[in-house]
């Protein structure tokens, strides 16, 4: 009768069992052992639906058990509810359905940082500095702020109701916002000291075209007197693979880029740059790119192909060490699976998992007292159940993801201006060509 949900299980019992199941498979199974595997899964399966105290929902059974089956394989890899999976979609092509709001958590109420330009919610009226204390007349006060943004979040066209307590405003204040599609900012520029600062804070679809824009803002800006450009991946978490390859290609006329091998030979990938107007236009511009212990994946694959080619000097702390590449499967109705499919391999053939990368100058924050010890992780190589397989050693010790929120008190960020500016000095700057 379960049959058909058997076959779409194969292999469940290796992850569920455990450390017995690895000790018993020391190799791949034969057709027949599969099914036994299989037919000890149904046997439970029934037991479970005629015995247990309440009657199951089998769905979320067979959902938990594909679940069990992709976590057991590697930190990274998972099954996504369609919910879920909307979410990742949404997230990484960087649109969304809401109000255009940045917030924060603060003594248990949603406080704006600031309200996107040209979003309903800037048209409607919010400031940066609004505390959020109701959302269609349910208190915020006991939501996480996840859940308070998916309650803001939602179809496009329908509305919500804010209520606000506004400083200097004695009553709380309401205002009914009709949702909108909006394209989060993931690029932020800034100048310092004739130094151009391109903040990147994750990959998703608009990265590239946000990258590209905001170098020639920068150069249209500055001119001649653009003495230097950094780009901070400080705890980018990463995201899509390909905008990593487009944004490394920014930087690089010619040249590898990233390799991916996996299992089989549809898994392995070469991508190599090439030549264009972006990057003849700032070919002779000194390039920094500042790390830590917060950038991982798709940031880790730009500062190792941009190190690797002598492009940039990389100035922090040791990245995360995520060297591997997952492939989102669409299982249709319902949901999607994601998988780990390929290691991938810097220009030099770096395979930096559970390894990092290190920075060509260290440079620590000064870390508040109250945040000491606590503003470092190991990064991929603590994370159970990772794979093995890096060219470099795992990492043993933490690296901070420390960022100050006031860039004069940013010792990363100052030094790279310094750097620039010959203010500071050091021999990995500016990068010697092995050509």
């Amino acid at each position: 009768m379960f049959q058909a949900l058997w076959l779409t299980l194969v292999l469940v019992l290796v992850g569920a069992t455990g450390a017995q199941a690895q000790e018993e498979a020391a190799g791949p199974l034969s057709d027949d052992e599969v099914y036994q595997e299989l037919n000890l899964f149904g046997e439970i399966f029934d037991r479970i639906r005629e015995e247990y105290v309440d009657a199951p929902n089998e769905r979320e059974l067979v959902r938990a058990a594909i679940q069990g089956m992709l976590t057991s394989l590697d930190p990274h890899s998972g099954y996504l509810d369609p919910d879920n999976f909307e979410d990742v979609r949404e997230d990484t092509q960087g649109t969304f359905g809401g109000l255009g709001i940045e917030v924060i958590m603060e003594n248990e109420v949603i406080k704006v940082v600031s309200p996107i330009d040209e979003t309903p919610a800037a048209r409607a009226g919010v400031l940066a500095g609004d505390f959020i204390v109701e959302l269609d007349g349910v208190e915020v006060r006991g939501l996480s702020l996840d859940q308070a943004v998916d309650k803001m979040r939602g179809e496009v066209g329908t509305d919500i109701e804010l209520t606000i307590i506004r400083e200097g405003v004695d009553e709380p204040v309401n205002i009914k916002i009709t949702r909108d599609i909006i394209t989060f900012r993931v690029v932020r520029t800034s100048v310092r000291e004739n130094v151009g600062v391109v903040r990147l804070a994750r990959f998703t679809g608009q990265a590239y075209a946000g990258i590209e824009d905001g170098i020639r803002e920068l150069h249209e800006e500055l001119g001649d007197d653009l003495k230097g450009l950094i780009l901070d991946l400080r705890n980018n978490p990463g995201g899509l693979v390909d905008q990593a390859v487009y944004i490394s290609d920014a930087f690089l006329a010619r040249g590898n880029i990233l390799s991916t091998r996996g299992r089989t030979d549809d898994e392995n990938t070469r991508y190599d740059a090439n030549a264009d107007d972006l990057d003849k236009l700032i070919a002779d511009i000194p390039l920094i790119v500042l790390i830590n212990g917060g950038s991982a994946s798709a940031s880790e694959i730009v500062a190792g192909a941009l190190q690797d080619h002598k492009r940039a000097t990389l100035v922090g702390t040791r990245s995360f060490g995520k060297g591997s590449v997952q492939s989102i499967i669409p299982l249709g109705a319902n949901g999607a699976m994601r998988l780990t499919t390929s290691r991938y391999y810097t220009p030099s053939g770096r395979s930096i998992q559970a390894a990092g990368i290190t920075p060509d100058i260290e440079v620590f924050q000064d870390v508040p007292e109250e945040l000491q010890g606590r503003d470092e992780i190991i990064g991929e190589a603590a994370l159970e159940g990772h794979i093995d397989g890096g060219t470099e050693s795992e990492a043993t010790t933490g690296s901070s993801v420390y960022v100050p929120g006031d860039p004069d008190k940013d010792n990363q960020l100052k030094f790279a201006v310094d750097l620039i500016n010959g203010v500071e000095t050091n021999e990995a700057y500016p990068p010697k060509s092995e050509e």
